[in-house]
């Protein structure tokens, strides 16, 4: 795979829980992932390379990055977050060409996920 320049080439969150991170991204998104030592994984699958790094123990701290994830099931995206034990931030609401909500993952990462205004 050849890299593109000036262009978002991998997306690092920190990291506090190994296997809850993987069971809920496993779960809710189907993410695969790869262990490199007990502070870093991989994922792959989720559009774009990334990882989940605890090795410097920095805290998650808000506000940050938003990664938006898209999902062409909003609502069944958000139950399936909420059973993973996600935690919602902002239920689902309306924009200028879509719907959208918030989560936390179990770090304390939040993310959002949103999809296309109904035709």
């Amino acid at each position: 795979m050849e890299h593109q320049d000036k262009s978002i080439n991998y997306i690092e969150f920190p990291l506090l829980k190994n296997e809850e991170t993987k069971n809920f991204y496993g779960s809710v998104f189907g993410w695969l992932f790869e262990d490199w030592g007990p502070n870093y994984i991989s994922f792959s699958g989720a559009g774009v390379e990334g990882g989940f790094n605890g090795e410097s123990g920095t805290p998650v701290q808000a506000p940050g990055v938003l990664v938006v994830l898209y999902a062409k099931d909003l609502a069944g995206t958000l139950a399936t977050v909420r059973e993973a034990g996600g935690k919602i931030l902002q239920e689902i609401y309306s924009f200028p060409g879509g719907q959208r909500f918030h989560f936390a993952d179990p770090n304390g990462n939040e993310l959002a996920v949103w999809t296309e205004a109904s035709s």
